[in-house]
């Protein structure tokens, strides 16, 4: 393909896509520290007002009822059971091997503990849809990794939402939505104390709002716009790929689907089919369905592990997936539709974007563990460490160190 026909195709080379920069908003950040100041000024009072005035209601807490009691279709409580079941299989899966453990030399006694963190909220969009993968995805982790308090947060009041929040094991459900949930989680709300560990996906307002706690509470990540990343050369069905970049770039207007391929006539043939269908012509239109041409599976490769993609899918019969290295989650073949990720197949949906992957990986049972480590020096450790660490205490000057240790000889 000539580069008259990759213009005609809108197709770009991969030596010549950047990813947009993510556009930051003085006025969101300007107007979440106002919130979050009157929170930790005003408590409960700054939180009822914002609520007020933001969504015309009252914050408050929601009791919630075993699962069997909500009024839903006996399919759509199958699938929630369905979904949580995997979701909790696969944390299962995650701790199993998270096990506290010591060992004995001739100083002492040294090992870890896994603790796991005390209070943690779960905030959950509510949005157009009640986001039910999303009640389970943040709270089952921490059900798995026994946190005593699991405080579930939504502007959304959806039965099937509270059914799923049940489920996942929330302690407690606060109605509240928006950077003010976020302040009411991180400094306390009536009679909830503050929690340690803010998780969850939201708009602006709220991931501006998990920036600014992070000084005083722990956050799982800072979410930009949704990403897929489509590898594949030879495919045998090109529309369900098709269909997987219109799902991940229907998420919000700044998510992106982008495909990468050697394969000039699978671009071509992607192409094709988005231009004939409505929302795919749109969506390519507006970028949010990006196709890129790759020289070589070396660049291909490259491309990838630079991009770091939120959702990455690989269909190329044969590749040796272990090049690549910065994704949230992999999904092999062409089975392995990344809306089975977002809803069922087990593995969280909460993951790293705006190439976040090559330092982090997605929410896990992990997140909500602490490791803390331990030591019992005997008398034997005693003498020995007395030594090497008042000589390593002079070295840096630390008068009172070298003392605390010589005193120990």
């Amino acid at each position: 393909m000539n580069a008259e026909g990759l213009n005609k195709l809108n197709v770009i080379k991969a030596a010549d896509y950047v990813r947009p920069a993510l556009k930051g908003n003085q006025q969101v950040a300007a107007t979440v520290s106002e919130i979050l100041s009157d929170i930790k000024n005003e408590g409960d009072a700054a939180v009822d007002r914002w609520t007020e005035q933001i969504d015309g209601r009252q914050a408050g807490y929601i009791t919630l009822k075993p699962f069997d009691e909500y009024d839903l279709s006996d399919e759509l409580k199958a699938s929630i059971q369905f979904a949580y079941q995997r979701i909790k299989n696969f944390c299962q899966f995650q701790i199993k091997d998270l096990k506290s453990d010591e060992f004995s030399d001739d100083i002492g006694e040294f090992g870890y503990i896994y603790q796991p963190i005390e209070r943690i909220g779960a905030y959950i969009p509510g949005g157009q849809f009640p986001l039910i993968s999303t009640a389970m995805m943040t709270l089952t982790p921490a059900q798995v990794a026994g946190c005593p308090v699991r405080v579930a947060c939504s502007p959304s009041d959806h039965p099937a939402l509270l059914a799923a929040a049940s489920l996942a094991g929330a302690t407690e459900f606060l109605h509240l939505g928006g950077a003010q949930a976020i302040g009411a989680l991180s400094y306390g709300y009536k009679d909830t104390a503050a929690v340690n560990l803010v998780v969850g996906p939201g708009n602006a307002y709220v991931n501006q709002a998990k920036a600014q706690i992070q000084g005083r509470t722990a956050i799982d990540t800072l979410a930009g716009p949704s990403e897929l990343l489509i590898y594949a050369n030879e495919v045998a069905e090109p529309e369900w790929l098709m269909l997987d970049a219109l799902a991940q770039a229907e998420h919000d207007a700044n998510a992106v689907s982008v495909v990468v391929s050697e394969s000039e006539q699978l671009l071509e043939n992607l192409y094709t089919g988005l231009e004939n269908h409505d929302d795919g012509k749109q969506l390519l239109a507006n970028d949010n369905v990006v196709l890129v041409l790759s020289a070589s599976q070396e660049e291909s490769v490259a491309f990838i592990n630079d991009y770091a993609p939120e959702h990455l899918t690989v269909c190329d019969t044969g590749f040796d997936c272990s090049l690549l290295t910065n994704y949230g989650s992999l999904f092999v073949g062409e089975n392995s539709a990344v809306a089975f990720g977002d809803y069922c197949a087990g593995p969280n949906h909460t993951l790293p974007t705006e190439g976040a992957a090559k330092f982090s990986g997605g929410l896990s049972v992990h997140q909500f563990l602490k490791v803390q480590s331990t030591q019992k020096i005997n008398d034997n450790g005693r003498v020995q460490l007395s030594k090497h660490a008042a000589t390593l205490a002079e070295a840096e000057g630390l008068i009172y160190h070298q003392k605390s240790s010589e005193i120990r000889k």
